[in-house]
């Protein structure tokens, strides 16, 4: 079934306007959704808001939004001011700048929305897709919709064009924040380590091999209970705590496993890459620098 354009859009590039219809490039409804019911009876529950000092149900004609700025104390904003404050709707993608596409990491990246050529502008939408896609650039530009500004990066892929939302700078926590000590690695871990990582990589990446499990069983467990079938809950298994382990004898026993699945023999490198000891290396150095012992040659008589 063919999409449907939920709104339509002039992406400006340079001097040139290019029609286009923005479409849905996700769907959530790919999840089971479930409607909170009351226990006793079955019916569907509705949400109310309760003022925590008068202990009434407010009505959404008296709210008001609020802002903190100090421990239980507010500035108030009606809707109206909201909506005066928000940015207006231009319907219109400005192109600011053209950056390597590399150069934006997918930490950025928010949702996501197709881009189709409007009625005249098969051919200025051409054009911007494959030079992007020949210069090996991706624009960045503004777009503002429901009352905000965003920042959008538009990508060419295979097909067409993706308007990629993207999160501000102060959205996006930087990993310096994360405790992350200073650990040295070993010449014969990483040997395995990128052993294990040849055995099982791929050169494209198929999002089809991958399927949401969680959805089937949920799927299933509803199938049954609809043919009045019960469920049979199973205690969870208690956690146990953080387990030691060996890190060379579970790379070797990774790349056994990973080996047995394709059905190869398992790399030859397990016995060289393990690492002599500083004491085997010095005994061995000492055996090599000793003369070779002279064996005794009997006189005849």
């Amino acid at each position: 079934m063919a999409s449907r354009a939920i709104a339509s859009l002039l992406v400006s590039f340079g001097m040139v306007s290019i029609p286009v219809k923005l479409y849905a490039a996700t769907q959530a409804s790919a999840g089971v959704s479930f409607n909170l019911l009351h226990r006793t009876c079955g019916s569907r529950l509705r949400q109310q808001y309760v003022c925590l000092k008068e202990d009434v149900i407010v009505e959404r004609a008296d709210m008001v939004k609020g802002y903190e700025f100090a421990k239980d104390q507010y500035v108030t904003f009606t809707p109206e001011e909201l909506t005066a404050l928000g940015e207006k709707a231009t319907q219109t993608v400005e192109i600011d700048e053209f950056v390597p596409a590399e150069s934006i990491d997918p930490i950025y990246y928010d949702k996501a929305y197709f881009l189709g050529p409007d009625k005249g502008g098969a051919k200025p939408y051409a054009l911007l897709v494959e030079s992007m896609r020949q210069t090996g650039r991706t624009a960045v530009g503004r777009y503002a919709a429901r009352g905000k500004q965003y920042i959008v990066q538009l990508r060419p892929v295979e097909g067409g064009l993706v308007m990629q939302q993207l999160l501000y700078a102060p959205e996006v926590r930087s990993i310096a924040d994360v405790e992350i000590p200073e650990t040295p690695v070993r010449e014969a871990e990483l040997g395995l380590a990128k052993q294990l990582i040849s055995q099982i990589s791929t050169n494209t990446f198929d999002p089809t091999k991958y399927d949401d499990e969680v959805k089937k069983r949920i799927e299933s467990a509803i199938e049954r209970k609809l043919e009045g079938q019960e469920i049979a809950v199973s205690p969870s298994a208690p956690e146990s705590g953080g387990q030691v382990i060996d890190l060379m004898e579970a790379l070797k026993a990774s790349l056994a496993k990973t080996s047995a699945k394709r059905g190869k023999a398992p790399a030859a490198a397990d016995e060289t890459a393990a690492e002599p000891k500083p004491a085997a290396r010095k005994a061995a150095k000492k055996v090599a620098d000793e003369p070779a012992p002279r064996r005794k040659v009997s006189k005849r008589a």
